[in-house]
């Protein structure tokens, strides 16, 4: 079990190399299989609340998003859609992910996708100490402050959540 903890992600690498302060968490999971995000928090004694999920999304105009939002809660598309100024978005279909991010479902992280698009965090972000998201693998998540997580992606906040 020690040796899984000195594995680095790209999420990693890339914090370590722009100075951003992390701590790297490890959680059990099956290889290949896409655990939810409660159950992430669960076992890392986390609240829900800082443990924050990527979802990416298009927009009617095609343009592809980010979204970054506690485990527990569930995007609402309308407001999402507000956020980023289109007409309408919809979810990223599983198999598209991949190919356009570099990450799997699961272990889908704002840090390091192929290009930089758009993110916006659920405004909670900025009231809470720490933010813990995808380390870009599954069994892996990373600790920062939201504050570094948001600046080095040029990311915004919203309220895009249901209520």
């Amino acid at each position: 079990m020690a040796k899984q903890k000195e594995e680095k992600t790209n999420v990693m690498r890339i914090l370590e190399q722009k100075g951003i302060p992390f701590t790297p968490h490890t959680y059990p999971h099956e290889e290949g299989v896409a655990v939810d995000g409660a159950s992430v928090a669960r076992s890392l004694g986390q609240d829900p609340e800082c443990v924050f999920k990527t979802l990416v999304a298009r927009g009617a105009s095609k343009a592809i998003y980010v979204f970054d939002i506690p485990v527990e809660d569930t995007l609402d598309l309308k407001k999402a859609a507000k956020a980023v100024g289109e007409k309408s978005i919809a979810m990223l279909h599983q198999k598209e992910l991949l190919p356009l991010t570099g990450y799997v479902h699961g272990g889908c992280s704002p840090v390091g996708m192929k290009k930089q698009y758009p993110t916006v965090f659920h405004e909670t972000a900025e009231i809470i100490d720490t933010i813990m998201v995808s380390a870009g693998k599954i069994g892996y998540q990373v600790q920062l402050t939201p504050a570094d997580l948001i600046a080095l992606v040029g990311g915004t906040t919203a309220d895009v959540t249901v209520e």
